[in-house]
């Protein structure tokens, strides 16, 4: 166990733990035996904060969640139903908490552990990231109704995928632009939001 993580309470390390095994292995190829290993914990201690490994999942998803959807609605609130709202303003409200996320530190981590959560079809995992915060993602796609009369309801839908998938590609690292040596942290979070927010806007208000 790192000595960094010996401060931290219990329940927080195995959460980071966990997360990090996540990002690596995938939720099945993670072991609670690798878990406990990494984390410095006995199997005991994860059963006592989570109970099973499927809640564990939800845990590791809520922590970073409750967050990042806490200041997606606080930047949709300020921005939508307003006579001057654009389409720019509301992706940027949607992206740019992503992006801020996914360079903090840990957080870089998390985001390909939300990828790993799309590619591996877990049902159980979709259901409860649907019932915890589809209520997020209706209120964007709501707001981007309204700016794009039109387009059809079904055709949206098509389109707000694409974009939260493009964002899910941008966030978890995998894309070929990498950040380069000369480039601060924070300019390239700030060249990724805005070319993401252009290509996004494109696609969107596309005929």
């Amino acid at each position: 166990m790192p000595a960094s993580q010996a401060v931290l309470p219990t329940k927080e390390r195995i959460l980071g733990a966990a997360e990090e095994l996540f990002a690596r292995h995938g939720f099945e190829g993670a072991s609670l035996r690798q878990l406990t290993a990494a984390a410095g914990v006995n199997l005991a201690a994860v059963n006592y904060h989570f109970g099973s490994k499927d809640r564990l999942i939800e845990e590791v998803f809520r922590r970073r969640l409750d967050q990042l959807n806490g200041r997606r609605m606080a930047a949709l609130q300020e921005v939508s139903g307003q006579p001057d709202t654009t389409i720019e303003g509301v992706l940027a409200a949607f992206i740019v908490p992503a992006l801020e996320l996914s360079h903090d530190g840990s957080g870089s981590l998390f985001m390909r552990v939300l990828a790993r959560a799309f590619a591996e079809h877990d049902d159980t995992l979709r259901r409860f990231l649907s019932e915890n915060y589809g209520h997020v993602m209706r209120q964007f796609t709501a707001e981007f109704a309204r700016l794009l009369p039109h387009l059809s309801k079904e055709e949206l839908y098509w389109r707000v995928d694409l974009v939260t998938g493009a964002l899910t590609h941008a966030m978890s690292g995998f894309g070929m632009i990498q950040r380069k040596s000369d480039v601060p942290e924070q300019q390239h979070r700030e060249q990724t939001a805005q070319h993401l927010i252009r290509f996004a806007a494109a696609g969107l208000k596309s005929p």
